[in-house]
């Protein structure tokens, strides 16, 4: 079997997928993105393609090997990302052809079904509750939030007093138990940070994600004295860039991206290096339904594997939604909060491909925002 072709497409709302074929026929499906950056990592996939049209799409290890080694620059968002979309569609080839769920290539499942959380939005705390209390009443029993607008440095106490509102309320409305996750969204800087964290531990969050920028990973130490579990990793593109994290002993939970991290190759070894130090999993994921399935595919063969981040309904997906481009939604059905993992062949999809040339047409120039201080100066978003 070798490979033949590939084809990218740029779809709403923000998405970019690839589709590998060979020469027996079968089809891989992958999704390499960076949100705000889909034209410049379809170049990259379309370097790195090149170099591998004619090689059989089996030796999956080597054909990483070479996306990765044997370009002298290697590593970062933008190359990592390509490079995950690439291997996704390599183990959906694989899978098909032996016609077994990528999982069983991976050693077989530990366990059969994973726990999943919703986002939520609202400005308000009413708006925040409420728009919890839809998302319970769909079985989920856990979210997770935006908790903080932009920060400076040191900033008003009003600011922190408004994220502490908003947890309240969800906590207030629907319980203890209720999953809370709070993500800081590298908005906040340390001063912030420690001030945040200190003031969350009253609600027991289920974590708070990305406290500060993974560049200052070495001040999770300060906030790691308080009882709040601390998650990030979905700005960290290898098992290089976790090896410090891991042996610095702060962290709770990692966050490794499929879409960004190395795809399921590289994010297996990740995980089970976590596990290594009983730190728990719970991979990134707002994006659409290939980056989902590869995710499930490896939450199925980690012990540590305890959440997973979906993005049905996510405020970004305002023209497309995550089952808008599978033949097969039913794959994703959540049930008293969990999803079962996908048994199909492969990743477990059907990709609708006319659908998908069709939304490609449209495309997509999808860009975050560009937030500013009072001061002019630009604020982390």
């Amino acid at each position: 079997m070798k490979i033949i072709d590939f084809k990218l497409y740029q779809v709403p709302p923000r998405w970019l997928f690839l589709k590998i074929t060979t020469d027996e026929g079968i089809e891989g499906w992958g999704e390499p993105v960076i949100e705000g950056k889909a034209s410049t990592v379809k170049t990259a996939v379309s370097e790195l393609m090149n170099q591998l049209i004619g090689k059989n799409p089996s030796n999956i290890e080597g054909l990483w090997d070479q996306m990765y080694r044997s370009s002298f620059y290697r590593g970062g968002p933008i190359l990592m990302s390509a490079i995950s979309g690439i291997d996704q569609a390599l183990w959906d080839i694989k899978g098909k052809y032996l016609n077994a769920p990528v999982h069983q290539l991976l050693g077989g499942k530990a366990r059969d079904r994973i726990k999943v959380y919703s986002w939520v939005g609202g400005d308000r705390p009413e708006d925040v509750a409420r728009e919890a209390e839809k998302v319970a009443q769909k079985g989920f029993t856990a979210i997770k939030m935006n908790a903080t607008e932009e920060l400076q440095y040191l900033d008003d106490y009003s600011k922190v007093e408004a994220v502490l509102k908003r947890v309240h309320a969800i906590r207030d409305k629907l319980g203890d138990d209720f999953g809370i996750g709070i993500d800081f969204h590298g908005r906040v800087h340390k001063p912030m940070a420690k001030i945040l964290t200190k003031e969350l531990e009253k609600y027991h969050p289920l974590f708070i994600e990305e406290p500060v920028l993974s560049e200052h990973n070495d001040y999770l130490k300060q906030l790691a004295q308080y009882s709040v579990p601390i998650a990030t990793g979905e700005r960290m593109y290898s098992r290089y860039d976790f090896k410090k994290l891991l042996n610095d002993g702060y962290i709770d939970v990692i966050q490794p991206d499929l879409s960004h991290a190395g795809g399921i190759t590289e994010c297996k070894k990740i995980i089970s290096m976590a596990e290594a130090y009983d730190v728990a999993a719970a991979p990134h994921c707002p994006l659409g339904p290939i980056a989902l399935a590869a995710c499930l595919q490896v939450d199925a063969t980690c012990h540590n594997a305890i959440i997973q981040e979906q993005s049905l309904g996510i405020h970004y997906n305002k023209s497309n939604d995550l089952l808008d481009y599978i033949k097969n939604p039913q794959v994703f059905e959540y049930a008293e909060g969990y999803v079962k993992i996908p048994e199909g062949p492969g990743l477990g999809i059907e990709m609708n491909e006319e659908y998908i040339a069709e939304r490609n047409n449209e495309s997509h120039n999808w860009k975050n925002p560009i937030w500013k201080h009072k001061d002019g100066s630009i604020a982390e978003w």
